[in-house]
């Protein structure tokens, strides 16, 4: 059997009992034989060991009661009521048996017996058994006296079992046990309470219903109520939120009622508080749940972030200027150093090939980092335009595969497309897959934005995998849309997933200090795809490869076709309306001064009529010159579908310098270098 387990306080209160019963037993004793009283009774007249018991049960109860054990508490309670019933003990037997007037102090007493549990219960029923047994075998309890000395010594025994039975002890320990939890937590909410208030991030605390049930000071200065004011509204009526147009926002839009249905934490840094004074500062919002249980509540964290977005738009604002005025002459350092490399117009040595070849690479790496900044500013200012429009995912994806599988062929990797495999001899054949039947996956997105989001993850799993494989597959159900681009590569440690998507961050180790990047695509990759509705998530394990997975919603299968049909009428009718685009005359001016051009016919031929002096003036064509081929792709910006689609694209060097000489767009990006020989003018030697 085990004893009993008590609480501190139920130790504390029978350690003072046990002290005040030791204190007045001596006191009366005392009484009796120092304070001169002469006349004997059953009460001061108490034997010595009665007394010295009581004093040693004092003793132990002070003890205990000033040093509490840590463990075994309840033993220690049980050893100070022991004391107390053998000094109640002694004091019936010293002062005439059943007859003593401290009967009534042991009634009190042996109620308590239960409260130690079966232990406590069993040792006083021996006490008492046992005295009874003596009394009957000495002849002091008579035969005539056994029924009242039973119900004397164990009435109030069983009395005690029914106070203190197992229930009823479960019950006050379960009591005491919610007394000591909520002390605890007392204790730690004071600790809570000094944290919250010392932190300058505001913070609210919602029910289920969306009830304030905790706000912090800084979250009272940030919405200007008072903490008396704001406990037990609606956070509606306290966080009143606005978008970035100063429209309030509706039950569709707002984050804090998403978290309460879903139960899913969310942030954002797109909205503005509208403050009881009036002023709307730009807010940044956490809104996290309390547990994984639905309907648990909310807690909501925000801070003013006005001075950040005022300091993050004048920075995007330089790097949007300075890039935007570098990108033309490094578009024509690289024009040149192409046209150096072309051994139709200039003569170089390997040597000096070599040399302009990787001026020419740095050119690029240069342009296309301006670009990157140019896209990444427009993200971060929501300047991108987005023109979606429905796109059949399959054969989308698989154009994108096949113009990037000579890089993968170039490392010697096996780039492979799930949705449209191989044929048995590794090549890809359309009659081979015209026969696989592939699910209809359609999204409404703007075209370029998702190429350019997977031409970077495709290609970043064809740079960082040195040997292996890289595989795309196209997965969906009814709602959503999944493009893994899985790699054996490297992998990336555990510690830089977090920061993978930030401006400017880089795995750096000895696996990819080599590796050449920007920072930055990964992050323009991130902010297109939360344009298009989207998310985008990596999921790693370091040596071991990574897998990019780009989620979408998808398009209904009649709606696709309702869009595709709106689509292709609307090309119809624009290339029906819209009459070729002619050549700008600057570009042939420019293409004569640099001598690419013959000079424009003398004055004495001027003179001809006009119908045939009208030529000089139409553009360069195949007839003078030779029609040059372009290295790269070479795309013409995308426009909407509504918009006059673009001629023909031109094959001469004045299609060139327009193309070099156009500002970039994200994702088509002009590198385009002259290759074939012009037979218009003799190459030119450089020195």
């Amino acid at each position: 059997m085990r004893v009993q387990q008590i609480s501190r306080f139920w130790h504390r209160r029978l350690c003072e009992a046990s002290m005040l019963y030791a204190v007045i037993i001596v006191a009366l004793w005392a009484w009796r034989h120092f304070g001169g009283v002469d006349q004997y009774n059953l009460v001061l007249g108490m034997p010595l060991i009665a007394v010295i018991l009581a004093g040693i049960t004092g003793i132990v109860a002070a003890v205990l009661h000033i040093w509490p054990p840590q463990q075994r508490l309840g033993q220690a309670s049980l050893m100070v009521y022991l004391c107390a019933v053998a000094t109640t003990g002694a004091l019936i037997i010293g002062t005439g048996g059943l007859s003593s007037p401290f009967i009534a102090a042991w009634l009190l007493v042996a109620v308590f017996a239960m409260f130690f549990g079966w232990v406590g219960l069993a040792l006083v029923l021996l006490l008492v058994n046992a005295y009874l047994s003596w009394g009957v075998l000495s002849g002091y309890i008579t035969s005539m006296m056994i029924p009242s000395a039973m119900l004397t010594g164990e009435l109030p025994i069983l009395v005690g079992c029914l106070l203190w039975g197992p229930d009823d002890r479960a019950a006050e320990a379960r009591t005491t046990s919610y007394r000591e939890l909520a002390a605890t937590l007392s204790r730690v909410a004071g600790k809570s309470d000094i944290v919250l208030n010392a932190i300058g991030d505001g913070v609210m605390a919602l029910d289920a219903d969306g009830m304030i049930e905790l706000i912090n000071p800084a979250a009272q200065r940030l919405v200007g109520w008072g903490d008396e004011d704001a406990l037990g509204l609606s956070y509606q009526s306290v966080l009143k939120l606005i978008d970035a147009k100063n429209d309030p926002i509706t039950n569709d839009t707002d984050p804090i009622a998403a978290v309460l249905a879903d139960n899913q934490p969310l942030t954002t840094d797109r909205l503005r508080l509208v403050t009881s004074s009036g002023k709307t500062p730009i807010i940044s919002l956490v809104i996290s749940p309390v547990s994984s249980e639905p309907g648990s509540g909310v807690i909501v964290v925000f801070r003013d972030v006005t001075k950040e977005k005022a300091e993050e738009r004048q920075k995007a604002e330089f790097i949007s200027t300075a890039s935007h005025e570098m990108r033309t002459p490094v578009a024509s350092i690289e024009g040149y150093l192409g046209l150096t490399l072309n051994p139709a117009t200039a003569t170089i040595d390997q040597r000096a090939r070599d040399f302009i070849t990787k001026a020419h690479r740095s050119a690029e790496h240069l342009g296309r980092l301006f670009q990157d900044l140019l896209d990444v500013s427009k993200a971060d200012d929501g300047r991108l335009q987005s023109n979606p429009e429905a796109i059949d995912l399959i054969p989308f994806v698989s154009d994108i595969v096949e113009g990037l599988r000579h890089k993968a062929e170039d490392k010697q990797l096996q780039l492979i497309f799930k949705p449209r495999p191989s044929t048995p001899d590794g090549e890809h054949s359309a009659t081979f897959t015209s026969r696989t039947l592939s699910p209809a996956f359609y999204v409404y997105v703007d075209p370029d934005q998702l190429r350019e989001v997977l031409d970077n993850l495709v290609e970043n799993a064809i740079k960082y995998t040195p040997s292996g494989r890289v595989t795309v597959d196209v997965t969906g159900g009814s709602g959503r849309v999944t493009i893994a681009i899985a790699d054996t590569g490297i992998g990336i440690p555990v510690e830089d997933q977090s920061h993978l998507f930030q401006k400017f961050y880089r795995v750096d180790n000895s696996d990819t200090r080599e590796i050449g990047g920007t920072g930055l695509g990964l992050y323009l990759s991130r902010r297109l795809t939360e344009v298009m509705g989207g998310r985008l998530w990596v999921e790693s394990a370091y040596r071991q490869g990574s897998t990019f997975f780009l989620e979408l919603p998808r398009l209904s299968e009649h709606d696709a076709q309702t869009a595709l049909a709106a689509k292709a009428k609307a090309v119809a009718q624009a290339a029906k309306a819209t009459p070729p685009r002619p050549v700008p005359a600057f570009a042939t001016t420019a293409l004569q001064s640099q001598g690419f051009l013959p000079q424009p016919r003398s004055a004495t031929r001027t003179q001809r009529p006009a119908q045939k002096n009208s030529r000089t003036a139409t553009p360069p064509t195949a007839k003078n010159v030779q029609s040059t081929t372009v290295t790269g792709a070479q795309a013409a910006p995308s426009t909407p579908s509504s918009a006059t689609p673009p001629s023909a694209p031109s094959t001469s060097p004045t299609a060139h310098i327009i193309a070099t000489s156009q500002p970039r767009r994200s994702p088509t990006r002009v590198r385009d270098v002259l290759t074939t020989p012009r037979s218009a003018a003799p190459p030119r030697a450089v020195r």
